[in-house]
């Protein structure tokens, strides 16, 4: 409008009639402005709330609701610009909408976190037009909102049936049921021969004037250890999301599907020193524990000690139990610097090692190559893609479980080996 005006004016110096029009315009629009001033400003406006959640989950879309209301008598359109946390280094979001007059309308976006920690909402500004569109009213709400991002607890709902489906016992395995002669008693039963001696229950046999055994099965609340490796190995990103989250991630959720499954769940890491300590337990307060401290696992991704680690477990873990070690190799020589001490704690635990294909490197050997510089490339990523096989038959031939997964089908590929490994009674 106001380039039109500007023309105008240019042009009635070679045409003076021209000058009476366009001054008439000119008053007509400041007239249209001063107008469109007091329908904006007069009324309370646009009442708009932002609600956040009370936590995010990382790695996973989280729902921002913002509600809208109309106050003004009229139409109006809206622009919103939300000032997003730092993290996502965004600077132009920004959500347009109409509204009509008295309208409620309720706006819903997604936000993906990538790194775990404190995130810091801005201010969110409403810019306002009427049907007129010459003025523009800016209002400001919900300034300064900070919400923790926490490992991915929208996975723990996701997986939550799996922890109460008995079908997920089998997987195509027979479920084995052993008896045993641990202190988890089961039931009094006859005598039949064969039963051992040392279980007669002298009192029942003395009432039922017949040799009654006290039964006993293999006791079920078994240590469950999710042990991270959060050294450089696990700085490696893939979709956003570096090694270390996917396996802190996984590790929230498996906790929660063993602590289901009546184990004990606990969790530890490591790179210079073991940190993040929590013993495995079945107390009503235990995920709670394991994701605050999942929450708060902070890494410099320096080398890794495994020499250490062994240590510590041989110190502090007496039972046996099943550890869960998410860690990564990417050569049969990374395996071979680190192997005697994987041997060392698979004498005293049921070790299973978890390490990560590099589907990006799949995908590259997957392409078909046309020039010699490309034939050379997918070579070597062939070469890399087999020795993390050559891994995977390394770690069995010393008798130790592994997993070798993409990191997006890490939780479920760790559930599957957990369910498995309970339905075969290795633990």
């Amino acid at each position: 409008m106001a380039s039109v005006l500007v023309g105008l004016y240019i042009l009635s110096y070679q045409f003076p009639g021209l000058f009476p029009i366009v001054k008439m315009l000119f008053f007509i629009v400041l007239g249209l402005i001063v107008l469109d001033f007091i329908l904006l400003y007069k009324q309370k406006g646009i009442d708009v709330q932002r609600s956040l959640p009370e936590k995010l989950s990382n790695g996973d879309d989280n729902p921002i609701l913002i509600g809208l209301t109309n106050n003004y008598n009229f139409k109006t359109s809206l622009t919103l610009i939300d000032e997003l946390p730092f993290q996502y280094q965004k600077r132009d979001f920004e959500i347009e909408t109409v509204l009509n007059k008295h309208q409620q309308k309720k706006i819903t976006y997604n936000l993906r976190p990538l790194e775990r920690g404190e995130y810091f909402f801005g201010c969110l500004n409403v810019y306002i037009n009427s049907p007129i569109e010459l003025v523009t009213r800016r209002l400001q709400f919900d300034k300064d909102a900070m919400v923790p991002n926490y490992p991915s607890f929208l996975q723990l709902r996701k997986y939550m049936l799996l922890a109460f489906s008995n079908k997920l016992f089998e997987y195509g395995l027979k479920k084995i049921r052993r008896i045993g002669h641990t202190m988890e008693f089961e039931q009094i039963k006859d005598y039949v021969t064969g039963d051992d001696i040392r279980n007669i229950n002298w009192k029942a046999t003395a009432k039922r004037n017949q040799l009654m055994v006290n039964q006993y099965q293999d006791e079920r609340s078994q240590p469950i250890y999710s042990v991270i490796d959060k050294g450089r190995v696990m700085k490696m990103p893939f979709d956003g999301l570096s090694l270390l989250d996917y396996a802190i991630n996984a590790s929230l959720v498996i906790s929660n599907v063993a602590l289901k499954k009546q184990d004990k769940a606990g969790m530890f890491t490591f790179s210079r020193k073991v940190e993040n300590r929590v013993i495995a337990e079945r107390r009503p307060s235990q995920m709670n524990m394991i994701l605050e401290s999942l929450y708060n696992v902070n890494t410099d991704f320096s080398e890794s000690d495994f020499s250490r680690l062994y240590v510590d477990i041989k110190r502090n873990i007496k039972q046996r139990g099943l550890l869960l070690l998410y860690t990564n190799f990417e050569t049969l020589d990374a395996l071979h610097r680190q192997l005697p001490y994987l041997q060392a704690i698979s004498k005293y635990h049921l070790l299973v090692v978890i390490f990560f294909k590099n589907s990006e490197l799949q995908d590259f050997a997957d392409k078909k190559a046309s020039t010699t510089h490309e034939i050379f490339q997918k070579t070597i990523a062939e070469k890399f893609i087999y020795e993390k096989k050559l891994i995977v038959n390394e770690l069995q031939k010393y008798g130790i479980q592994s997993i070798l997964t993409t990191p997006e089908n890490l939780t479920i590929n760790t559930i599957n080996k957990y369910l498995e490994i309970k339905a075969r009674g290795l633990i």
